[in-house]
């Protein structure tokens, strides 16, 4: 597996598209900031065929440090959930049979 930077995402983009790398930089990046804001204000970001981003509440819980074996509390916290799209799942399914046969 190899790991894809966001460089390498907008570099490929600029290429494509013929676009300055410089504004394809400034797209993506407002691109990614308006989701983090958005997740941040709680709301939920629909992207069809592709999937879901939203923030959930995780509770507060007890866990346990497994060196120890010491009974600690995690307090509760914000996280982020994505549901895999439609298209997204069928690409990823026919991903996994080439690999497979």
């Amino acid at each position: 597996m190899q790991t894809i930077t966001k460089k390498e995402l907008i570099d490929r983009i600029a290429e494509k598209s013929s676009h300055k790398r410089v504004v394809v930089k400034r797209i993506i990046q407002s691109f990614l900031d308006e989701i983090v804001d958005e997740l941040g204000n709680g709301n939920r970001l629909e992207f069809r065929d592709f999937g879901v981003f939203e923030s959930k509440l995780r509770a507060a819980r007890s866990a346990q440090n497994p060196k120890t074996l010491e009974r600690v509390n995690v307090p509760s916290k914000r996280t982020v959930k994505f549901k895999v799209g439609r298209l997204m799942k069928l690409k990823l399914a026919q991903s996994a049979e080439s690999k497979a046969g």
